[in-house]
């Protein structure tokens, strides 16, 4: 009677034998296939790196900074930021039509408040934007602008022509950046931003002063 199972056992062990040869069979060829540089070999794709997002922009210092969307100009925003604050000044003059001393007063007093609102706000614009130092802040422009106009405010002419003089020598002062304008821009942040264009329109004030002294 034990005789019947033996052929039963026998192709019991050789279905297993072959399924374990199929195994390794299906086992080699996955490997020479990572081995083979072209045959195409699915790879798993790895979970979703985390996406880095630029800051919100902040409303106030955008509006500031670019001066309310004069930086975003082109070509040249740095000249089109020193326009605007030539154009501001004129169009005051002529609708207040002020007293020497009170446009004197009140051109110091816009430039302060450039400065003082334009370091800040330079800052977060340069933090939420790709690069430092973006040419869309343009309210350091400004504020050198209104320095180098100050001579004309009462001492001298402060007409159309001597605006744009005052404008010419700011732009020329700002470009150039003689020391120390240069080695301020150095400085970190809306800082740096800020003073070198106030040191270049401490040249163009007083060189305006002497070229509008005998013009």
């Amino acid at each position: 009677m034990a005789e019947p199972l033996v052929p039963q056992a026998r192709s019991a062990m050789e279905t297993q034998a072959a399924l374990e040869a199929s195994a390794a069979e299906g086992a080699g060829r996955g490997v020479s296939a990572q081995s083979d540089p072209d045959r195409h070999v699915e790879v798993p794709l790895l979970p979703d790196e985390p996406v880095v997002r630029r800051p919100d922009r902040t409303p106030w210092a955008w509006a500031v900074g670019t001066f309310f969307g004069a930086g975003f100009l082109k070509p040249g925003p740095g000249t089109w930021g020193s326009v605007a604050a030539m154009l501001l000044w004129l169009v005051f003059q002529w609708a207040v039509n002020p007293s020497p001393p009170a446009l004197r007063a009140a051109t110091l007093l816009a430039a302060l408040l450039a400065l003082v609102c334009g370091i800040p706000a330079a800052s977060l614009v340069e933090q939420e934007s790709p690069r430092e130092d973006p040419g869309h802040v343009v309210i350091d422009e400004v504020a050198g602008q209104w320095i180098a106009l100050l001579p004309f405010c009462g001492y001298l002419r402060s007409d159309l022509p001597h605006a744009l003089l005052a404008l010419g020598l700011f732009r020329l002062f700002d470009i150039t950046k003689p020391p120390p304008a240069r080695q301020l821009e150095r400085l970190h942040g809306g800082v740096g931003i800020m003073l070198d264009d106030v040191a270049a329109g401490v040249y163009a004030l007083i060189v305006g002063a002497i070229i509008g002294h005998w013009w």
